[in-house]
């Protein structure tokens, strides 16, 4: 079975529960093979703690939910020691940070120090808890959720933090006749309840193995880091995208053109999904916000802009 065929069984799974969202799937599974990380912004009740759910039971994963909320302590995501008196000794409770797929629900209505939590996961794959290293086992997967920044209760992501999710998605409301099928499928029963296993860890892990293998050009690599260092330059934006960026745009190139069937990175990926990679890294001047200019806005513009290089023929 081809690379593209094992990725199609995840994405078919979980279009059996996510309706109209073949999209978001298709990127976040990207995410998934890249071995980066999901932040997904949208308001309550669209579908996007079963978007994470229906990720996990389709490849089988370990999989932990993490319910941020304002009393939530860096301990409570860690883990924490805990003095045994039969052994006379402390012993170390992993926290729910240790696991396959991770939900970390309404990041953004926590405190920052408790955001911070999850930075040397999301990076390093590991935790420092009172001096020691765990190596979380792989794969690792964080998709987080965040509702708008303007609902009440809520605290913006710090720019360290929303560097290390490699896209940032909106889910939006589906459309009627979309939510009227998922009113029908929830009738007389609990889709995500039956969805089966349909890749293994090992499998999944061999995908991202392969990822590695995909083909980036020089001149794709040229024109990603000039679409990059366009967002420096550029009057709207006050800091833009860093080397950090460009290397995770390269990455999820060649995990989204395996997914095409493809063990080379052409152009259109890259003008696909920088809107996606870019547009969280980027932090705008007060005038951008006056005249309604968002980041997607700016990186779209800066991809019309860009000479966009010519493909090589290939045998």
């Amino acid at each position: 079975m081809t690379h593209k065929e094992l990725i199609e069984k995840i994405l078919n799974n979980i279009d059996k529960v996510m309706i109209g969202k073949r999209d978001i799937a298709e990127l976040s599974v990207t995410a998934l093979l890249a071995g980066g990380h999901v932040l997904l912004e949208d308001v309550p009740g669209v579908g996007k703690t079963m978007m994470v759910k229906a990720l996990a039971k389709s490849i089988g994963a370990d999989f932990k939910r993490i319910q941020f909320t304002p009393d939530l302590l860096p301990s409570d995501v860690l883990g924490v020691s805990i003095y045994n008196p039969k052994e006379m000794e402390f012993e170390f409770r992993p926290g729910p940070i240790i696991g396959n797929i991770i939900l970390a629900d309404e990041i953004n209505r926590t405190s920052p120090k408790s955001q911070s939590a999850l930075l040397e996961a999301m990076e390093e794959s590991s935790v420092s808890v009172e001096g020691e290293t765990i190596i979380i086992p792989q794969p690792f997967f964080v998709m987080a959720t965040q509702n708008p920044i303007e609902y009440e209760g809520t605290y913006p992501l710090p720019e360290a933090q929303l560097d290390r999710f490699l896209v940032k998605l909106k889910m939006g409301y589906p459309t009627k006749s979309e939510e009227v099928e998922v009113l029908s499928r929830a009738e007389k029963a609990v889709p995500l309840a039956d969805l089966q296993t349909v890749l293994s860890l090992e499998e999944l892990r061999a995908l991202q193995r392969s990822v590695k293998d995909v083909t980036v050009d020089e001149t794709i690599k040229s024109y990603i880091v000039e679409c990059a260092s366009q967002t420096r330059d550029n009057p709207y934006v006050y800091l833009g995208v860093s080397p950090r960026g460009s290397l995770a745009l390269m990455k999820a190139c060649q995990a989204y053109a395996m997914m095409q069937g493809r063990m080379y990175v052409i152009p259109d990926d890259v003008q696909y999904l920088a809107p996606f990679v870019f547009g969280h890294r980027m932090i705008l001047r007060p005038e951008a916000k006056y005249e309604g200019i968002s980041t997607e806005e700016i990186v779209e513009r800066i991809l019309t802009k860009v000479h966009v290089p010519i493909e090589r023929v290939r045998s």
